[in-house]
């Protein structure tokens, strides 16, 4: 199996920095992209960041110069370095492993894996 798990999040003033961690676990071949996402309730989940597997990063408008995502291939980790950090930057921070190469029980499979989300408050 092929868990995913992320680490980092917490309480921190405006202005402040966080680092979130993301590892994924198992018997892991490949892993094509590395993401994080955000969801605030009532809200859809949102695209912070990601990474290919040839480092090649995205960002949405909103952490442009504030975050920076990168990426430990031999771990199979991401991490999320966030700066400058805005109270609308609160929210719960989820991790996604997107084409993950990995043997499931006896056979290998490709597949998509989320963590269980990390929550970053930013607040005075």
């Amino acid at each position: 199996q092929v868990q995913v798990v992320e680490s980092g999040g917490g309480l921190v003033q405006p202005g402040g920095s966080l680092r979130l961690s993301c590892a994924a676990s198992g018997v892991i071949f490949r892993i094509n992209v590395m993401a994080w996402y955000r969801q605030i309730p009532g809200k859809q989940r949102e695209l912070v960041a990601d990474i290919t597997s040839g480092f090649v990063t995205s960002y949405t408008d909103s952490v442009k110069g504030r975050f920076t995502i990168t990426r430990d291939i031999t771990k199979n980790t991401v991490y999320l370095q966030m700066n400058s950090l805005k109270p609308e930057d609160t929210a719960v921070y989820y991790c996604k492993a997107v084409g993950v190469r990995a043997q499931i029980r006896t056979v290998v499979a490709e597949g998509d894996y989320w963590g269980q989300g990390t929550q970053v408050t930013v607040s005075s």
